[in-house]
């Protein structure tokens, strides 16, 4: 099974970019995050069209998040989960489903703003109830994948130029520690489980021809349990979508599941 990850930045100024690249990629699970759209403009039979379902969680403007399965593959919808059990938040971020006997999450981390502020406040709370609700996630479904657009470059080669981003938001040491704490948890970082050409990055601001420079950072992630991990032969950071007219700002990340 080939699973992926993308925050699209925008589903409806994107979709056609979406339908192109799932005929191109033949991934057959797409995490989306970023759909800026609400559920009732969710292009569901657009998507059916060429062959993908959708479940989704979205939030008009801002936000959002979907899984996208393609047809003749299992899935649960009977435990389908929405949003972080428990953590009171009117955001949608999070959209959780089992395919093909895997439990599959996708999330949209909140961005933070800058350290010291209430939204980064904000992101660390967050961060830490999704911790606790991975760790009951994990007991229940032993093959549990968490994709997502993180907001979190996780070490210093996952940045273009550490000594300039250096305490600012997306790499302060409050965020990393809390991404070595999930990773704790018992998952694997599929992109690093194989040997990558350097400054592999997945999202590149549009301003100062950052995607040219390859100015970017790693801030979008597959995390594996162990179950899953032991079955993955290949990740990799696809920049294709990246190179077209009115591209999102992030590129696609996708893992093979044997």
């Amino acid at each position: 099974m080939k699973i992926a990850t993308w925050n699209v930045n925008s589903l409806k100024v994107r979709q056609q970019h979406v339908i192109d690249w799932l005929e191109l990629s033949q991934v057959d699970v797409l995490c989306l995050q970023e759909l800026k759209l609400p559920d009732e403009k969710f292009p569901r039979a657009e998507l059916a069209e060429k062959g993908y379902r959708s479940w989704f969680a979205g939030q008009k403007t801002y936000n959002g998040v979907a899984i996208l399965v393609r047809e003749g593959i299992d899935v649960d919808e009977s435990d389908i989960v929405r949003n972080i059990p428990g953590f009171d938040d009117e955001q949608q971020r999070v959209i959780a489903l089992t395919v093909g006997g895997s439990r599959i999450v996708s999330a949209y981390f909140p961005n933070g703003q800058a350290p010291g502020t209430e939204k980064f406040a904000y992101k660390l709370r967050w961060l830490d109830a999704l911790g606790q609700w991975l760790q009951d996630e994990l007991h229940r479904h032993p093959k549990l994948a968490l994709l997502g657009d993180y907001n979190i470059a996780p070490e210093d080669r996952d940045v273009h130029d550490p000594k300039a981003w250096e305490g600012q938001n997306l790499v302060s040491p409050e965020e990393r520690a809390a991404f070595v704490k999930l990773v704790g948890l018992g998952f694997v970082d599929a992109f690093r489980q194989f040997e990558q050409p350097e400054k592999t990055f997945t999202w590149w601001d549009y301003r100062m021809l950052a995607f040219r420079r390859n100015a970017g950072l790693r801030i979008d992630h597959i995390l594996l349990s162990p179950a899953l991990a032991q079955t993955c032969t290949h990740c990799e950071v696809d920049k294709t979508p990246r190179k077209w007219d009115q591209p999102s700002d992030h590129a696609p990340v996708i893992a093979q599941l044997s």
